[in-house]
């Protein structure tokens, strides 16, 4: 779009102008969409259907493809953030009881310097729980009013209220290694840089979904580890398929039934899908489900 505004009617025939066919919405559907999605956001799903070089889209290509590619990608989001959802508390309460046990006189060993990392207790505090963040969280605010002397609350009560790539933040500043590997220990997980790697790889899944932004094409920056639990599609190990077995891995340590599910639906979703044929390009070439 570069820096100049488009009316929706502009929107409108500048696809006309790159011979994207239209033909199967009426003008007032087609202004809806773009009012709802967005011509820039739009953009992202059109890219592979563009031809630079010769400035239009492919001829066998209509915009209800690619709006097609675009729900996909929004329900697909949906989908997987049911089970990250699912991950993200399992990991939490595991980090809570099983640090707070082995320091069970200490509730906040999540600040202790001698337990953690100097430098993070620094940025913890400056980034973290800030007056703003006491206020805002009603437990906290509670806390800190009937017990005024307490710079920090217990882990259990500050931890519901942390960001996921927090509690990966203040996992990874343990200063103890083996304390660490307690908690990659229930997950069956004996190296810990592998365990850190597949801890990242649903963060960075997990953000992408949370914050709108493209998963379809997602590809991580640093293939995931091979462990025996996890199969990968022909040793593909950077595919957003690759992050889907992730996530699937970690779903099975906390609940055989829950992993069933997620199998279920995976496949459910993606056999729908692949009845179009456009989609199933997508998900073969793209998101490289093959199962």
């Amino acid at each position: 779009m570069g820096d100049k505004v488009h009316s929706i009617n502009s929107q409108i025939e500048k696809f006309k102008e790159r011979e994207l066919d239209l033909s199967c919405y009426d003008e007032a559907k087609l202004k809806e969409i773009l009012l709802d999605i967005g011509y820039y956001r739009l953009g992202f799903y059109c890219h592979y259907y563009f031809d630079k070089k010769a400035n239009k889209f492919s001829s066998e290509v209509k915009i209800s493809d690619i709006i097609n590619v675009y729900y996909l990608d929004i329900d697909l989001k949906y989908l997987l953030l049911k089970y990250i959802n699912r991950i993200e508390i399992n990991f939490r309460t595991k980090l809570i009881y099983y640090i707070s046990m082995k320091y069970k006189d200490n509730s906040r060993w999540y600040v202790d310097d001698t337990i953690m990392d100097s430098e993070s207790i620094i940025a913890f505090k400056n980034n973290v729980y800030t007056q703003n963040f006491k206020q805002d969280n009603l437990t906290l605010k509670n806390h800190h009013i009937n017990h005024p002397d307490d710079d920090f609350a217990p882990c259990w009560k500050v931890f519901e209220y942390l960001t996921f790539g927090a509690i990966i933040t203040i996992f990874g500043n343990i200063k103890d290694q083996s304390v660490k590997q307690i908690i990659a220990d229930k997950y069956g997980v004996r190296d810990l840089n592998k365990f850190f790697r597949f801890l990242h790889t649903v963060r960075q899944v997990r953000n992408i979904c949370a914050h709108s932004g493209v998963l379809f094409d997602y590809t991580l920056p640093l293939s995931v580890n091979s462990i025996p639990q996890i199969s990968y599609n022909k040793g593909d190990r950077n595919s957003l398929d690759a992050s889907i077995k992730v996530i699937g891995f970690f779903v099975q340590t906390i609940s055989e039934n829950r992993f069933n599910d997620f199998n279920k639906d995976i496949k459910s979703f993606f056999d729908d899908r692949k009845k179009d044929p456009i989609l199933a390009a997508v998900i073969r070439d793209h998101i490289k489900y093959l199962d």
